[in-house]
């Protein structure tokens, strides 16, 4: 997983074997050695290669391009795969959508949707939150 994503992440930034291993005050041997999977970096340089591609830590060590069949997403951006809709409109979030962004059972979510870019899930506290600062700030401005 990790020489693929190296390998893919570098050539989505345009930059040569060469061009990385400066960056990472390393040879281009030694970066041709982690995209081969004959080596692999230490935990600071695995930082640092991901501070580069603005990617998380655990995506760039253990992303599997084969579960959802993009590339990794930027730091911050996740893609948790598919789901299927039930008869009812029904959906599961996967497990690690609910931990990262600490849904558990019984939590009310808002269901926000742009024609042009889809739907949005919010929990309704932080949508609450939000229109509150909204509210706020609009009426500071009259």
């Amino acid at each position: 997983m990790f020489k693929d994503n190296l390998s893919s992440l570098r050539k989505m930034k345009k930059l040569s074997q060469e061009d990385l291993a400066e960056k990472l005050d390393i040879s281009r041997q030694t970066l041709s050695k982690w995209e081969t999977g004959e080596a692999v970096p230490d935990i600071e340089k695995c930082k640092t290669l991901a501070d580069i591609f603005e990617v998380s830590l655990d995506d760039l060590v253990s992303y599997e391009v084969s579960d959802t069949g993009l590339p990794l997403p930027p730091k911050g951006k996740h893609i948790f795969g598919v789901v299927t809709v039930g008869e009812k409109g029904q959906i599961v979030i996967p497990a690690k959508a609910r931990k990262i962004f600490s849904i558990t059972s019984g939590d009310q979510l808002v269901v926000l949707g742009d024609e042009n870019q889809g739907l949005a899930l919010l929990k309704s506290s932080d949508f609450i939150n939000i229109a509150e600062q909204i509210r706020k700030s609009m009426d500071h401005g009259s």
